[in-house]
């Protein structure tokens, strides 16, 4: 939200040392909260309480309602606090403990979502839960004080029954969370059956999947992207490209400043949940990049241009490096991304009557707009294209094209009047590191000027100050500046896969050997503290964390298959594995990623439009990886790197190097046993070595003979 929405009058609750900042937005409620951690789980076990958990983030709208109904309702905070023992965790700050909690409370009510609101015994195993409860019964959900009341109630006098559920919802988590799924074969078949299944739920009129609320999954639209180019399929690159122009004219786009809320209430993509998260901006990010490095549609580079505009001027620290994890939807309770949003009237009195005539109906701004809550607010979402709007004005398209470039400078210089929605400024690792690949990949195919420098400054911040360049990496590189920092946050599988797929990155853009051997030394970590020997495939957490720090549900195992939304842990480590197997030639990497892929192979298939990180990993394994090595200076070599870049390919690798960074001392271990080996052409200031497998081509300095040599094979 805008600012704190706690009661400034109240004495602070355990909550005031928190360093997130959704804990510390309660901290005055009189609900005498406690963070994650033992001393709630001791306390209630020493006075026989059962433990109410709530779990929210500062971007979500229904959490504050729920703060503000009940948490800060002085009646129900003393029933709270008379019978339960309350525990407040950011989803966004310890993800682990949202996902185990969110499998239980959907095998206890068929729905998950934020907040999410559970009852647990005293040692933190749930027996009942929802999400959003209003204070009295409505919306045809019981009021959270008949609630709180009916629960206490249970646990004093029907607790074998409340702990016999729990086991039982214990039991769901631990058997749902832990996928088990081998017997399936690894082929390329495979994958293209979990293209198709996505496929099946592809909206030709709309875009984007299944109907209402829309998500704009982005590990399927890279699937997609990926299988139509690589079989040349009309089918998918239609549905990828459709989905990626639909959502950037919708209003799920920000289309003043760029950059994308997190999902859309209607199939159309016009109506969003205001909120933008970093993960969803980076991820979409790539897949516009993906996009125009495959089917060369400028719109697409300009879309991802704008995201990076975005991004820069309102998501990151300009000066030490690092993405702010996200912005909220609205200023206060009483709107409903009112920031975002205008009435015929406001963006009239912003534009003169010639960016009015066609801002208004390119836009679609009428008297009656697209909001519940006031049904004069429009989200501004493209109807129509320019050409006609300008045709309709009677002017050229040269004149429509810039009055709309001058309306949309006008109302965003407006909107920057307004109060804006508050921005969480906590730097998390995984999400960094996503936006660290996503910008390394955006300067490589756009070329847009400082693009790469500020994701090498911000994979070194992460790399400084969440790592100890042994076997700790923590999930948070930093907090807000005006937050004390809090207790080290383990870092999860996560944290660990997406860190170093962006230090290979950081390598392949640079190539400076320490951001290599930083990623041969997290993915040693990463195999040693979070792969299973014994079942196989990657857990979300540690194995060998302390005991102490298995409190409540984190005792079970989790093994991440699903995109949701981020891409999954496990495809996304095994996708950073097969990336250094193939640069050093470890062995071990390829047969761990085999493994954990194969735990999974015989029920992949049925999770669809969630599969597609791991289609995209599989695809990885199975086809030879391409790897190609531009050499030299200048525009020669830009040329040549420009031609290699083209075509998003998920087994291609494009690196570029200096003459003198062809030796062994330089390069990872296995490309230096191919590529030293080939004779420098006399005479060229740039040259390219096609790779496949172990096998390279002679050196090629001709622009047609690096196409032919990158034909796509299957």
């Amino acid at each position: 939200m805008a600012g704190d929405k706690s009661v400034h009058e109240s004495p602070v609750n355990l909550l005031d040392q928190s360093a997130s900042s959704y804990l510390r937005s309660a901290r005055h409620q009189p609900v005498l909260w406690h963070p994650w951690g033992e001393e709630a789980f001791a306390r209630a076990q020493a006075e026989d309480k059962p433990i109410l958990l709530d779990i929210g983030a500062v971007w979500c709208h229904w959490c504050h309602v729920m703060d503000r109904e009940s948490y800060e309702n002085a009646d129900l905070a003393a029933i709270l606090n008379e019978h339960f023992v309350a525990i407040k965790v950011d989803r966004d700050e310890r993800p682990d403990v949202d996902a185990r909690y969110q499998a239980a409370v959907s095998a206890i009510s068929g729905q998950g979502g934020w907040p999410l609101t559970a009852f647990l015994s005293s040692a933190g195993h749930p027996f009942f839960g929802g999400t959003y409860f209003p204070a009295d019964d409505r919306y045809g959900r019981p009021g959270f004080k008949r609630v709180l009341l009916t629960m206490a109630e249970v646990w004093r006098n029907r607790r074998e029954e409340a702990l016999e559920s729990a086991g039982s919802v214990m039991a769901a988590v631990e058997q749902n969370e832990n996928f088990s799924g081998r017997g399936g074969d690894l082929s390329l078949a495979l994958v293209d059956k979990i293209a198709e299944s996505i496929l099946k739920q592809f909206d030709p009129r709309n875009g984007g999947f299944g109907s209402q609320p829309k998500f704009p999954h982005p590990g399927a639209i890279d699937l997609l992207l990926e299988v139509a180019t690589r079989r040349a399929s009309e089918e998918m690159r239609d549905a990828a490209l459709l989905t990626l122009t639909k959502m950037s004219k919708g209003g799920v786009y920000d289309q003043l400043a760029g950059g994308f809320h997190r999902y859309s209430v209607d199939e159309r993509w016009v109506v969003p949940h205001f909120e933008k998260m970093l993960y969803d901006n980076t991820e979409l990010l790539r897949n516009y990049v993906h996009a125009y490095q495959s089917f060369v549609q400028p719109e697409f580079a300009h879309v991802a241009k704008e995201v990076i505009g975005w991004l820069d001027g309102t998501m990151t620290d300009r000066e030490r490096g690092g993405f702010y994890g996200s912005q909220d939807a609205d200023i206060d309770l009483d709107d409903d991304g009112d920031y975002f949003t205008w009435t015929k009237a406001e963006a009239q009195a912003a534009l003169s009557p010639e960016e009015w005539a066609v801002a208004g109906r390119y836009w679609d701004i009428g008297d009656l707009g697209d909001m519940h809550h006031n049904p004069q607010k429009n989200v501004l979402h493209v109807r129509f294209n320019v050409a006609d709007v300008a045709r309709e004005a009677g002017i050229s398209l040269e004149e429509g094209v810039a009055r709309l470039t001058s309306a949309r400078a006008r109302l965003l210089e407006a909107r920057r009047a307004r109060l804006t929605p508050f921005i969480d400024r906590t730097l998390y690792t995984s999400w960094n590191a996503m936006a660290v690949t996503a910008y390394l990949e955006a300067a490589r195919v756009l070329r847009v000027d400082g693009v790469r420098e500020f994701a090498l400054k911000t994979l070194d911040r992460l790399l400084v100050q969440a790592w100890d360049g042994g076997r700790e990496l923590a999930h948070v590189i930093a907090y807000p500046e005006d937050m004390k920092p809090g207790a080290r946050v383990a870092g999860t599988l996560d944290d660990y896969a997406f860190t170093i797929h962006a230090c290979v990155d950081a390598w392949l853009g640079t190539g400076k050997i320490a951001y290599y051997r930083s990623a041969i030394k997290l993915a040693d970590t990463m195999v040693e503290r979070f792969f299973d020997r014994t079942a196989g495939a990657f857990v979300d957490t540690a194995l060998d964390a302390d005991e102490e720090s298995r409190l409540g549900a984190l005792t079970a195992r989790r093994k991440p298959l699903q995109d949701a939304p981020t891409p999954a842990g496990n495809p996304t480590a095994v996708s950073a594995l097969l990336r250094l197997e193939a640069l050093s030639g470890r062995r071990e990497f390829r047969e761990i990623a085999e493994d954990a892929l194969a735990s999974f192979a015989g029920i992949v298939e049925h999770f669809g439009l969630y599969a597609g990180s791991y289609a995209l990993a599989l695809g990885r394994l199975l086809l030879d990886p391409v790897q190609v090595v531009i050499v030299g200076r200048g525009e020669d070599a830009n040329r040549l790197e420009a031609l290699a870049t083209a075509r998003f390919a998920v087994n291609k690798t494009v690196i570029r190097l200096q003459a003198g960074q062809l030796n062994a001392e330089t390069l990872p271990e296995a490309l230096a046993e191919t590529v030293t080996q080939v004779p420098v052409p006399d005479g060229a200031r740039a040259w390219a070595l096609v790779c496949r497998g172990r096998t390279c081509l002679p050196p090629i300095t001709e622009s047609q003979r690096l196409l032919e040599a990158l034909e796509v094979k299957d």
